[in-house]
């Protein structure tokens, strides 16, 4: 019998206690990308909603975004536009600020990655409080790209990342959850 896609995602993602500090559980996609089967599953998986709807690009977070968000890219035949911490990305860029828990970080993409009115799908591994994924969203619409969706393989819901998406017009699918953080 084969094993649901859940089961399987369950399996390939290992869990690091403590890390980054105490009392945090960290979800390790490097398993799953290790994994040939269970990274095919994903990607498929997070592809299929999309596929004839005319994505002009897929976005992807640095830096787990950037391996989904390059396969989804090639399976959907759309371009990839990577958004990136400060000060990584040559050219002429654009950026927005977000708070972290202890201060406030940046992120950059150039300028011409995105053109008015370009269909964009947003990709990361993981979504948590929602801050990156906020400030890309808010990146990409700024430059005038219609973000389609966000998609992640993790959701913790219990730290209010997908509402805090969804609350900005961007409809969010992830493959699996883990409840806490």
């Amino acid at each position: 019998m084969e094993e649901s896609l859940t089961e399987e995602l369950n399996i390939a993602i290992r869990a690091i206690e403590d890390y980054p500090k105490p009392g945090v559980v960290f979800r390790d996609i490097s398993t799953l990308l290790q994994n040939a089967r269970a990274f095919r599953r994903a990607v498929d998986a997070l592809v299929h909603p999309y596929v004839g709807i005319g994505l002009d690009q897929i976005a992807g977070i640095e830096a787990r975004g950037f391996i989904l968000g390059g396969a989804i890219a090639h399976q959907l035949t759309s371009g990839f536009v990577p958004i990136r911490k400060k000060g990584k990305l040559p050219g002429e860029k654009v950026s927005v600020a977000y708070s972290l828990e202890y201060g406030v970080d940046e992120m950059e993409m150039h300028r011409d990655a995105v053109r008015p009115g370009d269909k964009v799908l947003l990709v990361d591994d993981l979504i948590a409080t929602g801050g990156t994924a906020e400030a890309a969203v808010k990146l990409l619409k700024e430059m005038g790209a219609e973000v389609v969706a966000a998609c992640f393989v993790i959701d913790l819901p219990d730290l209010g990342g997908r509402k805090k998406i969804e609350s900005l017009g961007v409809p969010v699918r992830t493959l699996i959850e883990f409840e806490g953080d």
